[in-house]
């Protein structure tokens, strides 16, 4: 069994340790949190043994193999690099860091520590988005000229004085946390992440004004200000010449409580990531078949991000997220950033 350390003791580690198990190849043994009460909540809930005040302490533990980084976006990056300089392998969620060359620096080391680094998208192994690029990659779908990525909320923003809104700790907001999902699932779908240029466009109009807080994550206010966009707006040209729409926003003003999906557009046929629908013309004129309907196997049964890291560690599957590809993002969520605050169209 492959033993795994958790760092962080917040509420998406518990998907950690939910997925871990899930394996049934791997088993955690410890988890570090600098907040007390949560680490003690969390190794109680779980049956772990092991507690660590710092993630410094458990990277350490030589009899750790793995390690989940769920921290703040801030910490990303060196604590990878930290673990991976250590001997351990890593996982770790969105986004992945907050700069490409952070993003450089944790793929520079994996490269010279000889384990496995996977950033843990999660919407890649859900049920529909598997079945959609299987056929994408089959040629099903003719030339996917256009996507369309989307994820709106009308009140969803983090808990408010909380890290995810301040700049500092987060380096962005609603695009670095959920445009990430929505831009990596278009560019995976299409198998296609090699960008041409980016024009983007970023909001702060609600969380600096109290407004649109949402009740998820477990981070207690600790009076930081809001100083990230909740709402966030991107073009980007691929060098195929298929164009990416992706609009994101925490906080709207519109009728739906929280609507995403990715659509897919193609000569030959369209799609719907969620849950997985297919277009295309027909003798009608309109046609609309489930996905699952059209019998495409899975690649990753389990649907399960964590199942796929171990399997990988194990040589029984290929990671799902390439360096390349979780790199081309890193760099394309940069010049959406950069885009914005220079009003002009960033070159890749």
């Amino acid at each position: 069994m492959l033993k795994f350390g958790m760092i962080g003791a917040g509420m998406i580690s518990q998907t950690g340790f939910d997925g871990v198990t899930k394996s049934n190849a791997a088993e955690v043994i410890a988890v570090a949190d600098i907040n007390p009460t949560r680490l003690a909540a969390y190794a109680r809930r779980n049956g772990v043994k092991k507690t660590y005040p710092t993630a410094d302490a458990l990277i350490a533990d030589k009899s750790i193999d793995a390690v989940y980084i769920a921290v703040p976006n801030a910490f990303h990056a060196p604590l990878a690099v930290a673990a991976l300089q250590a001997g351990k392998h890593v996982i770790l969620d969105k986004p992945f860091a907050t700069s490409y060359a952070e993003a450089r620096q944790v793929i520079d080391a994996a490269r010279k520590s000889g384990k496995l680094f996977m950033l843990g998208m999660n919407q890649r192994f859900a049920d529909g988005p598997q079945r959609v690029r299987a056929l994408a990659q089959s040629g099903y779908f003719g030339e996917i000229y256009r996507l369309r990525a989307y994820w709106r909320r009308r009140a969803g923003a983090p808990r408010l004085g909380t890290w995810f809104g301040h700049k500092r700790l987060s380096g962005g907001g609603c695009f670095l946390d959920i445009g990430v999902h929505m831009l990596d699932l278009a560019l995976w779908a299409a198998g296609d992440f090699d960008a041409e240029s980016v024009t983007g466009a970023v909001y702060t109009k609600f969380g600096d004004r109290g407004l649109g807080e949402g009740s998820w994550g477990l981070s207690e206010s600790e009076g930081l200000s809001f100083d990230v966009d909740d709402c966030a707006l991107a073009f980007v040209r691929m060098k195929s010449g298929a164009t990416v729409q992706v609009e994101i926003s925490w906080v709207s003003h519109q009728g739906e409580e929280d609507n995403y999906n990715v659509e897919l557009f193609g000569t030959e046929a369209g799609a719907k990531l969620y849950p997985g629908e297919i277009y295309r013309f027909d003798k009608e004129l309109s046609a609309k078949v489930n996905v699952p309907k059209v019998g495409v196997p899975l690649l990753y049964p389990e649907c399960d991000r964590f199942v796929n890291f171990v399997k990988a560690i194990l040589g029984e599957e290929k990671p799902c997220v390439s360096y390349d590809e979780a790199l081309a993002v890193q760099r394309i969520i940069d010049a959406v950033y950069q885009s914005s605050e220079t009003r002009r169209e960033v070159r890749l």
